[in-house]
């Protein structure tokens, strides 16, 4: 057996242990230990202990467990409940003003953790009762608490973002600029459809009564800056301070963790016990986001040892492939592997195969990560393994049926494919806001660096250069 076949072998039975449920971190490192083994002999022990210090030495990944902490210790302050309380009274008077304060809540909590599970499941015990109590939909109910759980993914600060930055060795800063602007026209499409169903069917999102919506405005003004202010205060901070280049993203994780620790306390939940609970799920979940990368560092090298990459390569190569077909054949094998894997094992594990392709078709890095961004949205939506669909059955009542909880993501689903053809049509929405905040030369006029090819697909000026991130 040639070695580009031990590669495609090594490929084809790592998918298949995870299909067995193996855990996936150690199934990379296996397979790479063995199939290193066979092709580099005693070598592959040093690439072990290299690839390994060299991930744990990745300063980008600072900011992943400090993020993280940030998003746990918010969660355990109760924050969200009295986020919910304000934002559904601000709205009360808006058509589908429980789905409005639902999702609204759950983009600026998404901007706070980056947890889907998290979002969902708390979203899922405060929001979702309340929706069935005043009449809504089931459908609609699951749906919108489901597809607001996941904007995490997308809207800064987000972890899969800086997972992808480490990966494709693409700027974080200019990665959470590049995709601000598709995370909210995301989360107000997803807010204008919920208005729009309300209005054109009142049955599936009834109005609140007069006493829940006739709030002296005094006590919203109260309320909201009570809640909705500091959170949103903190998040801007922490934002800004990234983007305007105050602080690295480890420097701004840092300050957020602080601040969710002063709000904590502002709020008089803070204790020792959820301080401890935090920084215990903080190290689980960074332990595991560690040795996934280790694990990706050492199957990727072997894999590209034995010639794996170069077939992936010469095949694509090989097809009558333009830059439009590359990126809609890209992108549709990312939204097929998200049925059965989690996002962090695509953004690891696959897409470093695209990755060396896109210098080839012209696609700019920046722009492919905000793609497959929007587009790792679809896996926690999309049936048979929507794991936010399941998050959410977990916590729902017993009557609430799966198929209607898949039912109700699908019109998200489809909200999604179109804010991916506009930032495809229009890439602009991506390239714009780096450009103005880092002064990047513009091209043809235009406020985006990425230019229309002849082949009807879109070709990509020199990368902005930005600061290095710490």
């Amino acid at each position: 057996m040639t070695d580009g076949a031990l590669g495609l072998l090594q490929l084809f039975l790592f998918l298949f242990f995870i299909m067995l449920g193996f855990p996936i971190a150690f199934t990379l490192m296996a397979m790479g230990l063995f199939f290193g083994y066979l092709g580099m002999q005693e070598r592959i022990f040093d690439l072990l202990v290299q690839r390994t210090y060299s991930v744990m030495a990745n300063d980008v990944l600072i900011s992943v467990p400090l993020f993280v902490l940030m998003g746990y210790i918010i969660e355990r302050a109760n924050i969200l409940d009295r986020l919910f309380r304000s934002l559904q009274m601000a709205s009360g008077n808006i058509p589908g003003s429980l789905a409005v304060a639902t999702l609204a809540t759950c983009a600026l909590f998404a901007t706070a953790t980056g947890i889907v599970g998290a979002v969902v499941t708390l979203m899922g015990l405060l929001a979702f009762p309340a929706m069935l109590r005043a009449g809504y939909d089931v459908k609609l109910a699951s749906g919108v608490v489901a597809a607001g759980g996941c904007l995490g993914i997308l809207i800064p600060p987000s972890i899969m973002l800086i997972l992808f930055g480490a990966t494709a060795g693409v700027s974080v800063v200019q990665l959470y600029a590049a995709a601000f602007i598709p995370g909210v026209m995301l989360a107000s499409l997803y807010i204008l459809y919920a208005i729009g169903i309300a209005i054109v069917k009142p049955s599936v999102a009834p109005r609140l009564p007069p006493e829940e919506v006739n709030v002296p405005f005094s006590r919203i003004l109260l309320s909201l800056a009570t809640s909705f202010i500091p959170l949103a205060a903190l998040i801007g901070m922490v934002l800004g301070a990234i983007m305007m280049g105050l602080a690295t993203p480890s420097e701004a994780a840092a300050m957020g963790s602080l601040g969710s620790i002063l709000l904590a306390i502002i709020y008089r939940s803070f204790t020792w016990a959820k301080l401890k609970e935090s920084v215990y799920l903080t190290a689980r979940t960074s332990a595991m986001v560690c040795w996934l990368f280790v694990g990706s560092a050492i199957f990727s090298s072997v894999f590209g040892y034995l010639g794996g990459q170069d077939l992936v390569e010469q095949f694509f190569k090989s097809l009558p492939l333009n830059t439009l077909t590359f990126m809609l054949l890209a992108q549709g094998l990312i939204f097929v592997l998200g049925w059965p894997l989690e996002w962090t094992e695509i953004i690891v594990i696959f897409v470093p195969i695209f990755l060396p392709l896109l210098d080839d078709f012209g696609v700019n890095p920046l722009f492919f990560g905000v793609m497959v961004a929007l587009n790792l949205q679809t896996s926690f939506l999309s049936p048979p393994v929507a794991m936010a669909a399941f998050y959410l059955k977990g916590v729902a009542p017993k009557h609430v049926r799966l198929e209607d909880i898949f039912r109700g993501c699908m019109p998200f689903i489809y909200i999604v494919v179109f804010t991916m053809a506009c930032v495809y049509v229009f890439p602009g929405i991506v390239t714009w806001l780096p450009s103005y905040l880092y002064d990047v030369p513009q091209t043809g006029g235009s406020g985006a660096d990425v230019l229309q090819a002849p082949s009807g697909g879109f070709q990509v000026d020199e990368e902005p250069q930005l600061p290095s991130l710490n």
